[in-house]
């Protein structure tokens, strides 16, 4: 697997250097490829069919000058920041426009990061909902995934060290919740790591043989997703 360790300041760039990972690895008939991102500053992203006035506390965001962003992938509305670690994984689909389940998807990714974190933390770790992991019942990790005709693109967030009452200031109660949530706030549900990103992105790296860099960074495609779409209001505030 190919390995790259890219950050961009512009966080609207990093969401569509994402997408533009699984069109590359899609055109070249499949490929594996491991990128890893911690972001620069703080922004909300909300999930392709959310609808920004029922996730987003927009008033609080414009207030506090942090943008409000459309990623790809399905999910829920996530804050960005520092102190997040941010994975995105673009896997062969084991059969060509061949899906399966959608749990069983979620598994083949976050059954080697529950093991892993489990050996960074010496803490139990849960799998919960549909693609949530947890500690003792707190979610640290929440991920979601776009499928295409030969590659799936999975990407997701590690809470390492993210103020988490700055979520309770951007964001309402989500629409939807895990039945494990119970009605709780963020900052009740959600928990740190704690854990230095270098240990978790070396074993990132370890669990995923990703031992080759990407070389093929695809900033043409980068730079044309964010004018048709992450820098367009249109995009954004789309729902």
């Amino acid at each position: 697997m190919k390995y790259l360790d890219l950050s961009f300041a512009d966080p609207r760039r990093n969401l569509a250097c994402d997408e533009a990972l699984g069109d590359d690895c899609e055109a070249a008939d499949g490929g594996a490829v491991l990128r890893l991102w911690e972001p620069a500053g703080h922004s909300v992203v909300v999930g392709y069919s959310n609808r920004v006035m029922a996730e987003v506390k927009i008033a609080a965001c414009e207030e506090k000058g942090i943008p409000i962003l459309r990623r790809f992938s399905g999910g829920g509305a996530v804050l960005q920041g520092p102190g997040c670690l941010n994975y995105t994984l673009v896997l062969g689909n084991e059969r060509p426009g061949s899906f399966g389940d959608v749990g069983q998807s979620y598994h083949r990714v976050l059954d080697k990061h529950r093991e892993l974190i489990a050996r960074l933390t010496s803490e139990p770790v849960e799998f919960q909902g549909t693609s949530d992991l947890a500690i003792a019942g707190r979610k640290f990790s929440g991920n979601s995934q776009h499928r295409k005709q030969r590659t799936t693109v999975f990407h997701g967030t590690f809470l390492l060290n993210l103020d988490l009452s700055l979520i309770e200031a951007c964001l309402p109660m989500p629409s939807r919740q895990p039945a494990y949530r119970q009605g709780r706030a963020h900052e009740s549900f959600l928990r740190n790591l704690r854990v230095d990103p270098a240990r978790v992105k070396q074993a990132l790296k370890e669990v995923w043989q990703a031992d080759d860099p990407y070389e093929r960074v695809p900033s043409e495609r980068i730079e044309a997703l964010m004018e048709a779409r992450y820098d367009r209001d249109e995009w954004n505030n789309k729902f």
